[in-house]
């Protein structure tokens, strides 16, 4: 049986405070409360895992041995079918500029245009099948774990279209849908998205 968090502290393994809102807006309700790994100081673990799995267990893990307090992490990427998953967790190196482009920093456009580029290359008939992955994990600090798994899939398309996304969201329409992610309301967003998969998942054994 799968460990239950109960009430209390939790930390988020994440400097971003966006994410901390988002995260703590979902948990808080089931009476967690939640701080960032950037608010305790706690250094940012190298991500040398090749799997979305791997990569949650690091961040979580690390936050739980430097805190002493559950912790939370999340990984998350785009996958596409015909470029064998990639870029999947390479998904924002895709995005890192170089020094000499630049300011360091992520040009989402740029990454995109990659991956366009990497489909023009098979042809016209290659497959533009696309799916956005999240995995959650969850450590205690005495080394327990529990992930959960979320996905939405869908396909590309091209040119860029809207504005209210983030990251590939512009080039990503989710099955059953015309709209790219960037054109849909933010609130319909994330009612299918791969972390609200992942999330309903994981309140469903926690908290169920």
């Amino acid at each position: 049986m799968t460990r239950r968090l109960g009430s209390g502290s939790l930390v988020i393994a994440t400097h971003n405070a966006g994410k901390l809102k988002e995260i703590s807006a979902l948990l808080e309700p089931h009476g967690m409360k939640c701080l960032s790994a950037g608010s305790l100081g706690l250094p940012e673990p190298e991500e040398t895992g090749t799997t979305f799995v791997e990569n949650a267990l690091i961040k979580a893990r690390a936050s739980a041995e430097a805190s002493g307090i559950v912790s939370l992490a999340d990984d998350s990427g785009m996958s596409v079918a015909a470029l064998d998953g990639r870029p999947g967790v390479y998904t924002a190196d895709w995005a890192e500029r170089q020094h000499f482009e630049g300011a360091p920093g992520r040009d989402w456009y740029m990454a995109m245009g990659k991956v366009e580029g990497m489909l023009a290359e098979k042809g016209p008939d290659a497959p533009r099948d696309a799916w956005f992955s999240c995995v959650l994990a969850i450590a205690w600090p005495d080394g327990d774990s529990a992930v959960y798994e979320g996905r939405v899939d869908g396909s590309l398309t091209w040119p860029p279209r809207g504005t209210l996304g983030f990251g590939y969201d512009p080039v990503f329409v989710p099955a059953g849908r015309e709209q790219t992610f960037a054109e849909l309301d933010p609130a319909e967003k994330h009612a299918m998205s791969h972390r609200a998969d992942a999330f309903a998942k994981l309140v469903a054994e926690q908290f169920g």
